[in-house]
């Protein structure tokens, strides 16, 4: 059949690591034992409390249908965490919860784009960024970062990626994939870029609480009036309360914008989980604790992660502040023959990992960044060491 679909979804870019990801899995049925690196969640349980809440939340059967924007407790409670966390103040008014924060960026990308605007994203960049662009109608304008500067935005470029077609930066602090995390004076120096062209700034900040070395998360909206105005503020539940699953993510921003994308996620998804906004409010109201154990566990594994990466011939990182991955450059590797294969990118390096040493990592080619490879250590410490001790077997 010629079937005549929509331009639009036939212009996103399909998936790099398809075919890694497919080939782990084949291999994991086949009874191979796969140590993978591609984890984009946390490996804990969901605290018990959380758990305990839907639970009760079913069994007094708060299942229906909920305002569009989420249970108004817990835009209430988003808002005294914005509050208490960032210093932000906002209103229910402010506030839509949605499903993921995947879904609150393509709400906001869908309110504010008209055709052809131009949204800026650093590179190495998250994987979902210019193609939700793309869906949008928008086109995605990408500013290279160097390994050097913490693959942060160097000011003097993103001022020169500046068009009269620009709508939007986006930041994601700390990041996926490179875990870079922007201090005050560098987000102060966006905040003026963004305040002088009037244009918006999407903070995706849901890795804000896994920040490492006595470091502490900055939403660029708390700097003063001007920038709150033109920021939106993305975050979840998912990665700091280990709720991947359950799909709740959020949108702070002014009043008008919030309008449009409830309009939006009240004609296209209606409200989130009911369950899971529940859920949701006790994970932000309850016993923090378990927060802060995850989170050291992942600085443990970091530490431990990139120690041995550095000591891997071929192979080196910076250690990152934040999230729960390493980029790992295999620019020396590139170019060589290990085992009778020629490496050319790092699709070739990540297949000849999953081949011959039986681990899976993300190459760096999905993130606009093909002198790299992507490494979770959202994964057990004994995975860790295994997986690394088969990379260097392999490269020795």
């Amino acid at each position: 059949m010629n079937f005549k679909l929509s331009e639009k979804a036939l212009n996103i870019s399909p998936s790099v690591t398809l075919e890694i990801t497919a080939k782990a899995k084949e291999m994991k049925e086949k009874g191979i034992e796969v140590i993978s690196f591609g984890a984009g969640e946390p490996d804990f349980d969901t605290p018990k409390n959380i758990q305990e809440s839907a639970i009760k939340t079913i069994k007094e059967g708060n299942t229906r249908y909920t305002a569009a924007s989420g249970i108004l407790e817990l835009r209430k409670a988003i808002c005294q965490k914005l509050k208490k966390d960032n210093n932000i103040e906002y209103n229910p008014q402010n506030i839509v919860v949605s499903n993921g924060a995947k879904h609150s960026i393509f709400n906001v990308l869908t309110a504010i784009l008209n055709q052809g605007e131009e949204v800026i994203i650093p590179v190495p960049y998250w994987v979902s960024y210019p193609e939700m662009v793309k869906l949008a109608g928008g086109n995605p304008a990408l500013v290279e970062t160097k390994e050097e500067n913490g693959f942060k935005y160097n000011i003097k470029e993103l001022k020169k990626s500046i068009t009269n077609k620009t709508k939007a930066i986006i930041i994601n602090s700390p990041s996926n994939p490179t875990g870079a995390v922007y201090n005050k004076e560098e987000l102060e120096q966006i905040a003026e870029i963004a305040i002088e062209n009037n244009i918006f700034v999407i903070s995706d900040e849901i890795y804000e609480k896994l920040i490492y070395d006595g470091k502490k998360h900055i939403s660029i909206a708390s700097l003063n009036k001007e920038i709150k105005d033109l920021t939106i503020i993305i975050n979840g539940m998912s990665k700091a309360y280990a709720m991947t699953g359950w799909r709740i993510g959020f949108a702070a921003a002014h009043e008008e914008i919030i309008n449009v994308i409830t309009k939006i996620q009240s004609h296209t998804t209606s409200n989130p989980c009911t369950i899971s906004q529940y859920a949701s409010l006790e994970g932000l109201k309850g016993d923090q604790r378990t927060i802060e154990y995850m989170r050291s566990k992942f600085e443990e594994r970091r530490n431990y992660m990139v120690e041995r990466i550095n000591a891997i011939n071929g192979l080196t990182c910076k250690k990152p502040l934040g999230a729960f991955y390493v980029m790992a450059n295999i620019a020396q590797i590139k170019g060589k023959e290990i085992r009778g294969q020629r490496i050319n990118n790092s699709l070739d390096f990540a297949n000849l990992l999953l081949n011959d040493a039986k681990v899976a990592v993300v190459p760096g080619i999905a993130f606009g960044a093909d002198d790299y490879i992507r490494l979770s250590y959202a994964t057990s410490m004994e995975n860790i060491m295994e997986g690394l001790d088969r990379i260097e077997a392999l490269l020795k």
